[in-house]
């Protein structure tokens, strides 16, 4: 596996200058023939890809990636570049930043926000023409600034521009997620079902509350895609969706007054039953004694 713990080391390896030691444009066409293979990078990578070519592959699922997509990375990811071993012509353009370049500014308070570096599996950003023109003129502007003298300006422009291209591929995965929104339709549908399935069956018992990574897990996307894909598509977060369906079962069993709320909340998958009880009154507004008291 090659490690990347450079923006000097990767632009290198692709043939290009280094014009900023903590981030460049890498033109990808510059580069000779490389053997694909996997790879680990320490910085983030805003990658266009202006051709298939090849399979990206984070984990264990593939990107869905074509023409004018965009794919992104964040510090850490290891990505396999398939069929691994075989010569490939790299084509397109990577923008490269460290994590050192926006500490201490808005950006680097912010950047956990911009979810899409996390996602995983068929969330690649695909570009209409239009958005492809105003991706461009923000790399040109980027570009601009890093291939100039540095001066006292250089730092703020960059990482305003650079802000600017991330609020920008937020908007265009706004539009993505309404434009595929009869594919995402179909995962809320699988959702709801797994949901229903693993409450109302017998999962709770053993394998105790549902965590939304898991729901992620089962429809094979990231747990970040996911979640921004229900709240889209619900206006409540997937875990809050996931309460709501809990609390739809848990009303039920509160009023079997055979049990004890404590037994209740066992059932439900709680370790502990104060646990239930507080989210009960804070979804419900009254506490599950008081809901059995009034049925």
């Amino acid at each position: 596996m090659i490690i990347y713990d450079t923006i000097k080391k990767y632009s290198e390896m692709f043939n290009n200058k280094t014009l900023h030691p903590l981030i460049n444009l890498v033109d990808l066409n510059k580069s000779n023939p490389l053997e694909r293979t996997k790879f680990r990078l320490d910085f983030y990578a805003i990658v266009i890809k202006e051709t298939r070519c090849g399979d990206i592959r984070y984990g264990n699922q593939h990107y869905d990636y074509s023409d004018g997509s965009m794919v992104f990375f964040g510090p850490g990811q290891i990505i396999t570049n398939e069929p691994e071993g075989e010569l490939h012509q790299p084509y397109g353009t990577a923008l490269l930043f460290h994590p050192d370049l926006i500490k201490g500014t808005s950006l680097g308070k912010q950047i956990h926000e911009y979810s899409f570096f996390s996602y995983l599996s068929n969330e690649a950003l695909h570009l209409s023409e239009k958005e492809k023109e105003i991706v461009a003129a923000c790399f040109g502007n980027i570009a601009t600034e890093i291939g100039q003298n540095i001066d006292r300006h250089s730092k703020k422009l960059i990482v305003a521009n650079l802000e600017l291209l991330l609020k920008y591929c937020t908007r265009f995965y706004d539009r993505q997620f309404i434009t595929r929104e009869h594919a995402n339709h179909g995962i809320l549908e699988q959702f709801e079902a797994l949901l229903n399935d693993y409450i109302f069956g017998e999962k709770l018992k053993t394998e105790g509350l549902p965590s939304v990574a898991y729901f992620a897990d089962e429809l094979h996307l990231s747990a970040n895609y996911f979640g921004d894909l229900i709240k889209k598509e619900t206006g409540k977060s997937a875990l809050d969706f996931i309460h709501l369906t809990l609390l739809e079962a848990a009303k039920e069993k509160v009023l079997d007054t055979t049990k004890s709320i404590s037994e209740v909340a066992f059932d439900l998958g709680f370790k502990y039953p104060q646990h239930f009880t507080r989210l009960f009154k804070q979804k419900v507004g009254i506490s599950p004694n008081e809901y059995r008291g009034l049925n």
